[in-house]
């Protein structure tokens, strides 16, 4: 009886459908169904899992197990002579050797499996847990890469302007050697600056993957671009999602600064889920990407100062523009590249825009930002605002077996004259007047979502309440050391005091961002496979 068999069997013996049994194991039904129709194994860890819930061992459902017909004349015993007299020489039938021999084996097996069972039950004992004791033999638990995704007109570390000041790190230090040098593994990829989050997570997969960017053909056809964009002959780095020492999957630690926020949570939901419309399209040619079933290829998704919920920046531009000195939507991307960048507008020819696939290869800033938004609605300034941010999410699912952070940043007070907020003294000026319009504006979009006092708050670009969770995703406080994380759900950690660009290390101490990171890392290391 094979393992998926086994698993069918014990599931309905205990009366339980696909569907609870999966949520006994903390899995989603296509998991389940996977490993009982025998296209997947379960992990290591739901073999254990699976064992404790039907009160089986780890060896019963892995062993093969092959019935045994055994024939009368093996079963058969001569009987000794009745006594000397009857002049009867007994010789053994010749099928008796045949069973010394096979009770020779089953002892040797006897043997083996209680060897199994004394290291099974010896060695978790001083390793921390059978997985962890079997990942031991096969040379040791395996690190997992983190993979730093920019925000809104940020790069990676190969690009040119990467030369003039670091994204990660900014000001304080080079945040990405840094941490190399304090033994973590981490890339820094360049995905597109303006590009939307959907084209961006494209961007992203066939980088770490080593292939052609496919944006799909149903996303490329409805917003008039190309389907395909740049191709990377080799990956980030090599084994992505392979299982590796004793069946440990190689997965990605995701950390999103700004609207990379949305990046990293878009491409986990598209490698656990897919997309039904690409499929569709393309059949057998789609995309792997597209196809789901990847969700664990990734451990944890981190969010920094990410517009979970758009900005309310787009809206003050039709409402309060002319306070902060911005005329439309262009000026205002303009502004959030820069500003959050630290640069000034002479920096932009070090810009590589990743727009190809719009026809576009101009690289001076402002003509590239006129002519991808008026392409349509396929960019970052739409998803920035809190309709498209909204529009995003309906296609956004968080991932039951993976780890979301999220933490926020707040960079102005109670105003003590005027109602809102202010910006403390400790904004960087460039962000001076984006804090100061936010702090004091309320409205409805034209999508009726409402824009109220609770926006106000914010780090100069985003409102902490947009930073903290996607609406009407689950969630919870940080646990504090030691306390249980949860997988699938927002573990919203408490907002700290700092600007947009003060958890890159924009305006920041040296210590304090190395700290931060250090800290956050290691904590990413630690947590529960």
């Amino acid at each position: 009886m094979s393992i998926a068999e086994k698993i069918i069997k014990l599931r309905k013996e205990k009366g339980l459908s696909q569907e609870l049994f999966a949520e006994k194991l903390g899995v989603s039904r296509q998991s389940v169904s996977k490993w009982e129709s025998g296209s997947a194994l379960p992990d290591t860890d739901k073999i254990v899992a699976i064992s404790e819930l039907f009160g089986v061992s780890t060896d019963y459902l892995l062993k093969e197990e092959v019935s045994e017909n055994i024939t009368d004349d093996t079963d058969y015993i001569p009987e000794s002579p009745a006594s000397e007299s009857d002049n009867f020489i007994y010789e053994p039938a010749p099928s008796e050797p045949k069973k010394r021999r096979g009770k020779i084996g089953k002892i040797i097996a006897l043997i083996l499996v209680l060897c199994i069972v004394a290291v099974s039950v010896a060695v978790p004992a001083y390793y921390g847990g059978v997985r962890e004791a079997w990942w031991e033999i096969n040379g040791g638990k395996i690190k997992y890469p983190f993979v730093l995704v920019h925000g809104l007109g940020g790069w990676g570390e190969g690009d040119g302007v990467n030369e003039t000041i670091q994204y990660w790190g900014a000001t304080a230090c080079n945040l990405t050697e840094y941490l190399t040098e304090q033994g973590f593994e981490v890339y820094a990829p360049s995905v597109g600056p303006v590009s939307s989050a959907w084209d961006r997570a494209c961007e992203l997969y066939a980088q770490l993957t080593g292939t052609t960017v496919d944006y799909g053909e149903a996303h490329s056809k409805e917003h008039n671009h190309e389907r395909f964009g740049r191709t990377y002959d080799t990956p980030l780095f090599a084994g992505w999602g392979d299982k590796i020492n004793g069946g440990q999957r190689v997965k990605i630690n995701l950390i999103g600064h700004s609207f990379g926020g949305a990046t990293v949570r878009l491409l986990t939901s598209l490698l656990e889920y897919g997309s039904e419309a690409e499929v569709a399209a393309t059949g057998k040619e789609t995309s792997p990407l597209f196809e789901g079933g990847k969700g664990d290829w990734v451990n944890s998704v981190t969010a920094l100062c990410a517009p979970h919920n758009g900005s309310s920046l787009t809206e003050i531009l039709n409402s309060v523009g002319g306070l902060v000195g911005i005329g439309d939507t262009t000026q205002m991307l303009a502004a959030l590249c820069f500003g959050v960048a630290g640069l000034t507008y002479s920096a932009n020819e070090a810009y590589d825009f990743k727009l190809e696939h719009f026809g576009i290869t101009d690289t001076n800033f402002n003509t590239a930002i006129k002519a991808i938004t008026a392409s349509g609605n396929d960019h970052a300034a739409y998803d920035l605002t809190p309709d498209g941010a909204a529009k995003l999410n309906e296609t956004i699912q968080t991932v039951e077996d993976v780890y979301y952070f999220s933490y926020s940043y707040s960079t102005t007070d109670p105003g003590s004259i005027f109602k809102g907020h202010v910006p403390n003294t400790h904004t960087l000026p460039v962000l001076y007047p984006f804090a100061l319009a936010m702090g004091s504006y309320t409205g409805t979009t034209d999508g009726g979502i409402s824009i109220d006092e609770t926006w106000q708050e914010n780090d100069g670009l985003v409102s902490v309440v947009s930073a903290k969770y996607p609406s009407g995703e689950e969630f919870t406080a940080m646990p504090a050391e030691g306390e249980e994380i949860l997988r699938g759900i927002w573990n919203v950690a408490e907002t700290k005091d700092g600007d947009h660009g003060y958890v890159i290390g924009l305006n920041a101490p040296e210590d304090a961002t190395k700290s931060f990171w250090v800290d956050l890392m290691t904590k990413l290391d630690a947590l529960e496979r």
